[in-house]
């Protein structure tokens, strides 16, 4: 069972999704325990085992996952990390689960990687996260993926380029706390022109909302629109909506409660000065983490 967290650290960064992640790494252990006694001794490393069986359950989970994020209402976005810590603050916010728990908080779970690891084919993804984030050798990839070690060395090699592809000049999480927060307060404010001041004049909202509450199925492009868009969105909420300042995958975002609920997160793409991206989850299935009770 040591290797529980190992293995839900990958899960989690080939799947984007925490539930599919605790699936795949259940259906993991049922497959060894359905060994006997004998053939579980005769294994030489137990716990390289457990990760080749699930790097094998995730391929074959995110073929059909392609399949069924056809037919997903709207845009799909990875499922955010239940991130109890106020980064203005350090404390502990409302949510019950500490993903710290479970997955370690690195580049390879911020959001704008994970939505350029959606972009890649199973295999590009697999090998890419076993090789460059866990340190497989090409030779253990082409196990899992089965493939060829050259094969999966050019899948790696396709994977790094696109992510080479979307990577933005790295800022401090400092810096970017006070844009989010910037943003926060304009954003309550209504202030369309302070908005407009912070997002990049191409930036882009996408909203998941699976078919199950209000959202833009179809992304939200140009700082004028994204503001307007924005501040129409808070004045026609229902109730009292209440902003605050919290951790989303390792970096600063915002997440909107209501009534003691987690109704929307929002994770930030920031480059320079400027809001390039902006992920909206509103889909109730995938904030049920992170709300209390």
């Amino acid at each position: 069972m040591s290797e529980r967290r190992r293995l839900i650290n990958l899960a989690y960064r080939l799947l984007g999704s925490l539930a599919e992640a605790e699936d795949a790494v259940q259906e993991t252990y049922a497959r060894w325990y359905a060994m006997s006694r004998g053939q579980q001794d005769a294994i030489e490393s137990p716990g390289a085992w457990l990760m080749k069986v699930a790097g094998r359950i995730c391929l074959d989970l995110l073929g059909s996952a392609r399949a069924r994020r056809e037919r997903y209402v709207g845009e799909w976005i990875p499922e955010p990390l239940p991130e109890p810590t106020q980064w203005t603050t350090g404390s502990a916010g409302s949510a019950t689960a500490d993903p710290a728990d479970r997955v370690t908080l690195d580049e390879s779970v911020n959001m704008a990687f994970l939505v350029v690891l959606e972009s890649m084919t199973p295999a590009e993804r697999v090998a890419f996260i076993l090789h460059d984030v866990f340190r497989y050798s090409f030779a253990e990839v082409a196990e899992i993926v089965g493939r060829t070690p050259a094969a999966c060395r050019q899948l790696a090699s396709s994977a790094r380029r696109r992510i080479r592809a979307s990577r933005t000049p790295a800022t401090s999480a400092a810096h970017q706390a006070g844009i989010v927060r910037d943003f926060k307060q304009a954003w309550q404010a209504k202030d369309i022109s302070a908005l407009i001041g912070l997002l990049d004049p191409d930036a882009t909202v996408i909203a998941d909302g699976g078919g199950l509450t209000r959202a833009s199925l179809h992304p939200v492009e140009g700082g004028e629109r994204i503001a307007r868009y924005l501040t129409d969105l808070f004045a026609r909420a229902p109730g009292t909506v209440t902003v605050v300042e919290r951790m989303v995958n390792g970096r600063p975002g915002l997440v909107a409660q209501q009534d003691g609920r987690t109704v929307a997160v929002y994770a930030f793409g920031i480059a320079g000065d400027r809001i390039t991206h902006i992920w909206a989850v509103l889909n109730p299935e995938k904030l049920r983490p992170w709300t209390t009770g």
